[in-house]
C-alpha cells in the first residue's frame, strides 16, 4: 500500500483538485484507491459527491475518538475508490488533539489494517502546517506530492514546507521523501507561469512531475457536480493533463494499469 499526503500551506494551488483527479484516475485504471480528506473545509468529499452534512463519522472520529477506519470509510460513486470523508468538525481536532499522547501518529495508526485493502491512499491535505497536515506527513510512507500554481507568489511559501518536511522526517518519520511536485494551473499565453516552470525544474530538477497541468474551466465545475473531471468533461484539456499525470505516476512507481474500470452511476 502506497500512501501519499498532498500538501501546501498556500491555498487554491490545485491540491484539492490534484488528489481527487489522481484518485480518480488510479481507480479506472484498476487500482485499489482510498480517498482521505483532511480539511475542514471538506472540499474532497464534496468533490467525489458525497453530502457532508449527512455523514454519521468522518476523519475526526479516528483522530480524537479513535473510530475504526472501517466504520467511517464510504463508498463512492466510483469503483474501487472509497472516502474517508470530513467535516467542518475536523477544525476542532487542531485543539482536542493538543493534549493526547503521540498526537502526530493518530492518523498513522488509523491506518494499521488497511495494508491488503488498498493499492494507494491518497491523503488531501489542509492548505496550513499544523497538527492535521503533520499527521499526514507521518503517516505518509509513499511521500509527499507538493501541487505548485504557476504564479510568482506561489513560489514563496516552498522553503517553509519544505523545513516543515525537513523536520517531520528528522523527528517523526525518517522515511518521508520529495515525491514530486506538480506544476498547476499552467497559463501557456503568460510569461510568468513559462518562468515560473523553468524557476521550479530548474531548482528540484526531476523531482518535478513531466506533466503539466493547465488552467481549465472545466476543472473548475467539476467538484460543484460532484464529478471528478474523467467523469465531467472527458477529452478536455483538464481530463487529457491529469490522465497523463496518473499514467505517470502508476509507470514510475512501477505499476502497470490494468484494463480500465468503467464509473459507476
Amino acid at each position: 500500500m502506497i500512501i501519499y499526503a498532498f500538501a501546501n500551506q498556500k491555498g487554491g494551488v490545485g491540491k484539492t483538485t490534484t488528489a481527487v483527479n489522481l484518485a480518480a484516475y488510479l481507480a479506472h485504471w484498476g487500482q485499489r484507491v482510498l480517498l482521505v480528506d483532511m480539511d475542514p473545509q471538506a472540499n474532497a468529499t464534496v468533490s467525489l459527491g458525497v453530502d457532508r452534512a449527512a455523514l454519521p463519522l468522518t476523519v475526526y472520529d479516528a483522530l480524537v475518538r479513535e473510530v475504526p477506519l472501517d466504520n467511517i470509510i464510504t463508498l463512492t460513486r466510483w469503483v474501487r475508490l472509497d472516502l474517508v470523508p470530513s467535516s467542518a468538525q475536523l477544525a476542532g481536532a487542531t485543539v482536542e488533539l493538543i493534549p493526547m499522547l503521540a498526537r502526530e501518529r493518530r492518523l498513522e495508526s488509523a491506518f494499521s489494517g488497511l495494508d491488503e485493502r488498498y493499492d494507494y491512499v491518497l491523503i488531501d491535505c489542509p492548505p496550513s502546517l499544523g497538527i492535521l497536515t503533520v499527521n499526514a506527513l507521518v503517516a505518509a510512507r509513499g511521500g509527499v506530492i507538493i501541487p505548485v500554481q504557476c504564479e510568482y507568489l506561489a513560489l514563496d511559501g516552498l522553503s517553509q514546507l519544505m523545513r516543515t518536511l525537513d523536520l517531520v522526517r528528522r523527528s517523526l518519520n525518517p522515511h518521508l521523501r520529495l515525491r514530486g511536485l506538480v506544476l498547476t494551473m499552467f497559463d501557456s499565453r503568460t510569461h510568468l507561469s513559462q518562468q515560473v516552470v523553468a524557476e521550479v525544474r530548474r531548482y528540484f530538477g526531476d523531482r518535478v512531475f513531466r506533466t503539466v497541468i493547465p488552467r481549465n474551466v472545466r476543472l473548475s465545475e467539476a467538484p460543484s457536480h460532484g464529478l471528478p473531471i474523467l467523469a465531467y468533461a472527458p477529452r478536455s484539456p483538464g481530463d487529457l493533463a491529469y490522465r497523463a499525470l496518473a499514467w505517470e505516476l502508476l509507470s514510475s512507481d512501477g505499476r502497470t494499469p490494468s484494463v480500465e474500470v468503467e464509473s459507476g452511476g
